[in-house]
């Protein structure tokens, strides 16, 4: 079997065309099997509705505007019958479908409240023409349960201008181009076979006009700009030639016709065929009769011209930006990665350099500074032991002097421990806040724990070793001095005829040996405090060297410690930077293939889609001019 016929209306008669007659169509078909291979079904949808009406033997002409510019008026007076609601303040709520039909019949298509979360079907209600705006005028007053949705309202009526298969669709005003009203508008329009935009002569086309206007063509490029009420606007003449230029100059192809749906009412109250052509209907009607009910076949090739030509662009833009997306081989971002992880690499190799001298600097500071506390501690200690041995003697005060010293020593050696601990803690916590740019966990607290067993160290304080001053040595020393004073007073004493011992010789031998038992006492306490001084201070060496090696020791540690972990972290950093680099190379530089395998497909795909679209735009000699982009436009 054969493809099925296709019917279409040319200059008011029906002529059978074959679909194999129809070029456009498997440029459509084409267009839709594009989409669906990649997989932009709202396209095909949309096609396939387009190619489902152009195979229809109508000729849908959808009437828009924006509100009170007498559209619905225009409507009435083409077919002659009051069959949209007109007034000030009334606006067609649904769209009103009209077509021919050899008896007066209409229908309005309501879609009832969803029960339950489940829609139920549309219902059809038959209604007489004449109770048609009637009804759509009082239909906002029912509750809405009572009157459902309407979707729309059928009309058929018998007309000469609609027999050919013209059918005329009065849609909601626009007043919005981002309204639900404009979609469903829109959705009218993109099925469209031709336009007409109503615009009152009034006034000049305003800015949202033009934008409507410019949107329309960009579906549907068959549009007619009528001018409404040159009845009541004496400057239409003027009016429509400024709306001329002002398309013109938007580059929109439009014939702009004015008319008065007035006139023409009363013209055919009367039959005034003079009245008629005054009103301009007859112009229009002779375009409809021309420009659309006698060139289908154009009209089809413009449609498809422009819906299949809009898609094929969108399905263009994807495959465009696929291919200039595709990295070139000096210039891929597994370079850039690479070179990114060698500048962290020669960056973490200064730092690494910046903390090993910031390391031995502050371990040398504190080295030298803990030893000089240490000593100036100890210092004054000894200022304290000179002191106390200036007075005290050895012999009855040095239990209780070695018991201050250990305390004391103890206390000092305590405080430099800690200050030792302080200075350390700070030294790590400040290389490890450097640390916390590449990784906050490179430095473990253990390091930061120095070993405090040292404290726990007995230093023990020898007693000196310090004469006493026994009696039988007090006895030798005074016996000693006495001789010196017996003899000195007992010779002088002789010249006076006395003998050499007398009383006075013997006081004097008294005397000297008390003074010679004080002096010795004094000397020898003397050389017991200075025995206790020298002692003490030994003491006080010792300990301060001992513990000054000790704390030296424990820094050198420290810094080998925390030299080698800061090393062995760097490399550990460096290996990582470098490994994830690597790695990132090698998935950038499959992923670098991947896409140019993808750039070459694309490219094949935007071969196939412009020569596809060149098909399009031959099917109209010349092709369809679409409005460039918008710009301002002077009154």
């Amino acid at each position: 079997m054969g493809p099925p016929p296709v019917f279409t209306h040319m200059g008011g008669q029906c002529k059978l065309i074959r679909v194999t007659a129809l070029p456009w169509l498997d440029v459509l078909d084409a267009t839709i099997g594009a989409c669906v291979d990649h997989h932009r079904p709202d396209l095909a949808n949309r096609l396939r509705q387009k190619r489902s009406h152009l195979l229809e033997p109508t000729l849908r002409v959808p009437v828009v505007g924006e509100p009170n510019q007498g559209k619905s008026q225009l409507v009435n007076a083409l077919i002659n019958a009051p069959v949209c609601a007109v007034g000030d303040h009334v606006t067609t709520p649904a769209p009103i479908v009209i077509g021919h039909a050899h008896s007066p019949v209409a229908t309005l298509v309501k879609e009832p409240p969803a029960l339950d979360g489940a829609a139920g079907a549309q219902r059809r209600e038959p209604i007489a023409v004449e109770e048609i705006a009637e009804q759509i005028v009082a239909r906002t007053a029912a509750p809405p349960s009572a009157r459902g949705e309407l979707v729309r309202t059928e009309v058929g009526i018998p007309r000469q201008l609609l027999a050919a298969g013209l059918v005329l669709v009065d849609t909601p005003a626009v007043d919005d181009l981002d309204s639900i009203r404009s979609a469903s508008m829109f959705a009218a329009v993109s099925q469209a076979d031709a336009v007409i935009v109503v615009s009152a002569a009034t006034r000049e086309l305003s800015a949202s006009e033009l934008a409507l206007i410019e949107a329309v063509s960009r579906l549907c490029p068959t549009v007619v700009v009528v001018l409404t009420k040159i009845d009541i606007a004496p400057l239409w003449r003027r009016v429509a030639e400024r709306d001329r230029a002002r398309l013109a100059s938007a580059g929109i192809q439009a014939q702009v016709i004015p008319v008065s749906a007035m006139l023409r009412l009363a013209a055919a109250r009367s039959g005034d065929e003079a009245l008629n052509a005054e009103s301009g209907f007859t112009d229009l009607v002779s375009y409809l009769q021309r420009e659309v009910i006698g060139k289908p076949e154009l009209l089809a090739r413009r449609s498809v011209t422009v819906l299949a030509g809009m898609a094929v662009q969108q399905l263009l833009a994807p495959l465009h930006q696929t291919v200039t997306a595709t990295p070139a081989a000096g210039t891929s971002e597994a370079i850039a990665k690479w070179q990114t992880a060698q500048r962290q690499v020669d960056q973490l190799r200064k730092d690494s350099a910046a903390w090993q001298t910031m390391l031995a600097d502050d371990m040398a500071d504190l080295a030298a500074d803990i030893e000089f506390d240490l000593r100036d501690r100890t210092r004054r200690i000894l200022r304290e032991v000179d002191r106390f041995f200036d007075e005290a003697d050895p012999l009855t005060d040095w239990d209780t002097f070695a018991e201050w010293l250990d305390e004391s020593l103890a206390e000092a050696i305590d405080v430099n421990f800690a200050w030792l601990v302080e200075r350390f803690d700070w030294i790590t916590g400040r290389i490890g806040r450097d640390l916390e740019s590449y990784r906050d966990d490179v430095l473990p607290g253990s390091l930061r724990e120095i070993d405090d067993s040292l404290l726990d160290t007995a230093w023990q304080l020898e007693r000196p070793r310090v004469e006493r001053f026994t009696l039988s040595q007090k006895v030798f020393v005074g016996l000693r001095g006495s001789y010196g004073g017996l003899l000195m007073f007992g010779l002088a004493t002789s010249l006076a005829g006395w003998p050499l011992i007398n009383a006075v010789s013997l006081g004097a031998g008294v005397l000297f040996a008390a003074k010679s038992i004080y002096d010795e006492s004094g000397s020898r306490l003397k050389r017991r405090q200075a025995i206790a001084k020298a002692t003490a201070q030994h003491h006080v060496d010792d300990v301060f060297l001992s513990f000054s090696k000790d704390t030296k020791d424990i820094v050198r540690q420290q810094q080998r410690k925390l030299r080698d972990h800061l090393t062995a972290t760097a490399e550990r950093l460096r290996v990582e930077i470098l490994a994830t680099a690597q790695s990132a190379k090698r998935a950038a530089d499959m992923d670098v293939a991947e896409q140019q395998s993808r750039a070459a497909k694309a490219k094949s795909e935007i071969e196939r889609l412009t020569k596809l679209h060149g098909q399009i735009t031959a099917l109209v000699p010349g092709g369809v001019k679409l409005p460039g982009p918008r710009r301002r436009l002077t009154a």
